[in-house]
């Protein structure tokens, strides 16, 4: 029970102190009439049956209490209410926003590990489960089990072979439930992972739309979501048929606890071991003990199935995160020490030893795939290497706070993200506080002003998610999205910038005013740049040739042609093939 209440909690169980406290503070102002009127049918039942004088002193004020118990179990509700919805909409919110900055300090190898639409799933539909328990279950469950505890208790005292009666069928009830509960996780989690597989496939097959219209792939396409569909289906029945009797026997078993008090009751009372008071108090009070009870056992079932919510985010939230704590340093040469890295089982780089002093333009070339862009990534750190170490300002990345580090490193990805914001604010995020005029002037040395304040709303202009269009309808071009990306790079003003092929996808005319961009944006900078296109790198400083991973070549431009190795054979092809035309 406490490890769920851990994972229904997001990790932190002090969140449902206040619940579960409204809970029993409720679950007690609900027995209190029924305990204060079993008195006054007593002290009644003993007037009219042998004339026992009434005890005015006694029942007035018992009257009194029955009359302030309505009232506090009205307020008891509140609290009840105030403690649980309010709390469990503040802990959703909380545990949102953690997970959110949580996920935001993991490696991003982890992150691109993980099925976006997953985590997207978890940040909402997981929190809206975890927010449901605490508001709904956790109330109904915490009073279910409090009424029968405080009437066993009470009932001890009253008569004890009624209250064994009562309660006899309940060690058989949790023993039933016990048998079933590793069968419970397994279809639980068969549950949980087919509504995962549906999540994914309508976000693939909503996200492919334009390749699956243009290729006339509906039916192959939706075939997958369908499949998805139907075992969500399967799954859901399965868990309804196979754990719904099971759940409808352990209540039954409960309830039968009123039908064995009856028939003990008669029994005594025939023998005269009890009177008619004591019995109606037993009929009166266990009313109102076996239906918590039995909705309590309804609501355990949803409570374990929904705590896998809560264990399948704590599984995030218990990833470690990137160590480091050291500001980073003052210099900005970046060396690479024997580094050994690979994805998974794939290995990328190996034995790569470089030093790139600061100011200085290196270009990175080679074949696909043989881990260019990685190596940006570990200068980024948005990896570790698994052997050998990657130097920044002449200390281990390792050692250096993520975050700091960052913030001495600009990245300007060929396949840009804008997000949905206005495009002012796109180029702000580069730099929070800046001003619009400090705005606009790194767009114009972005050469991104022109296009900017030609939109209806200039910099005010909304961009959708990804950037692919603005508001009106109308959509930005692969080269302004990448002039909008370096605007923001030049703002954020970063001694060092990452360039990975930020020109390869873009026609001549783009491309020639995003190299005029970069032109500005790398000036008095340490700048690494992969580029496939060597006519981009031929003023570089120094360029890395890298091939399976390792360093074959290195030099400048001329250097590298006059070796005729790999440097010389990639750049024949390209003008070889720069002339090339289609003909019919």
């Amino acid at each position: 029970m406490l490890k769920k209440l851990y994972y229904i909690s997001a990790g932190e169980p002090k969140r449902l102190l206040r619940p579960i406290v409204g809970s029993v503070i409720a679950g007690v102002c609900n027995i209190i009439p029924y305990g204060v009127a079993s008195l006054i049918v007593s002290m009644l039942y003993r007037y009219y049956a042998d004339g026992t004088p009434l005890d005015f002193g006694a029942l007035v004020p018992l009257c009194c209490v029955m009359v302030f118990s309505i009232a506090a179990l009205f307020a008891g509700e509140i609290i009840a209410f105030r403690f649980t919805h309010i709390r469990a909409y503040e802990c959703a919110a909380e545990g949102r926003a953690a997970l959110a900055e949580h996920l935001r300090k993991l490696p991003l190898g982890y992150l691109l590990g993980r099925d976006l639409s997953e985590l997207g799933s978890m940040l909402m539909s997981d929190f809206t489960q975890l927010e449901s328990a605490i508001s709904h279950i956790l109330g109904q469950l915490i009073g279910g089990i409090i009424t029968p505890i405080i009437a066993l208790a009470g009932f001890m005292f009253v008569d004890a072979r009624m209250a064994v009666a009562m309660f006899a069928a309940f060690p058989v009830s949790f023993l039933i439930l016990w048998a079933v509960s590793g069968a419970e996780r397994r279809v639980g989690k068969a549950l949980q992972r087919a509504r995962i597989e549906m999540t994914s496939r309508f976000g693939e097959y909503i996200g492919g739309m334009k390749v699956i219209k243009s290729h006339h792939l509906q039916g192959a396409n939706f075939s997958l979501l369908e499949r998805s569909i139907h075992s969500l289906m399967r799954n859901s029945i399965r868990a309804e048929g196979l754990l719904g009797p099971v759940y409808l026997v352990a209540i039954g078993l409960i309830k039968s606890g009123l039908t064995w008090m009856t028939i003990v009751g008669a029994y005594l009372i025939m023998g005269g071991a009890i009177s008619a008071p004591v019995f109606a108090t037993f009929l009166l009070v266990g009313t109102r003990v076996f239906d918590p009870l039995s909705a309590a056992l309804m609501r355990w079932a949803e409570f374990k199935v929904i705590s896998l919510s809560g264990e399948r985010i704590m599984e995030i939230m218990e990833q470690p995160l990137m160590r480091g704590s050291r500001d980073a340093p003052a210099g900005h040469d970046i060396q690479f020490q024997n580094v050994t890295f690979a994805y998974g089982a794939k290995p990328v780089l190996d034995n790569v030893l470089f030093t790139l002093p600061p100011g200085s333009l290196t270009a990175i070339v080679g074949p696909s795939g043989s881990g260019k862009s990685t190596v940006l990534k570990l200068i980024a750190r948005f990896y570790d290497p698994q052997g050998g170490a990657v130097r920044f300002g002449g200390v281990d990345a390792r050692e250096i706070d993520p975050e700091k580090l960052l913030q001495k490193i600009s990245v300007v990805f060929q396949d840009v993200y804008l997000f949905n914001d206005t495009i002012g604010n796109n180029i702000r995020y580069g730099r929070q506080d800046a001003t619009r005029a400090e705005i606009e002037k790194a767009a114009r040395i972005a050469c991104c002003h022109d296009f900017i304040t030609a939109l209806p709303d200039g910099y005010d202009t909304m961009v959708g998610e990804g950037g692919s269009t603005l508001s009106g309808g109308s959509t930005l071009s692969g080269g302004e999205r990448q002039r909008v990306s370096i605007a923001r790079a030049i703002l954020k003003d970063a001694p060092v910038i990452l360039l990975d092929e930020a020109t390869a996808s873009l026609d001549p005319e783009n491309e020639a005013v995003v190299q005029r961009a970069i032109g500005a944006l790398i000036q008095n900078r340490t700048v690494v740049m992969v580029a496939h296109r060597l006519k981009t790198v031929e003023n570089a400083d120094r360029i890395l040739v890298l091939d399976n991973g390792r360093i074959a070549e290195q030099g400048t431009h001329e250097t590298l042609l006059a070796m005729g190795g790999l440097y010389a054979r990639l750049w024949g092809l390209q003008q070889e093939t720069s002339g090339w035309t289609l003909t019919a």
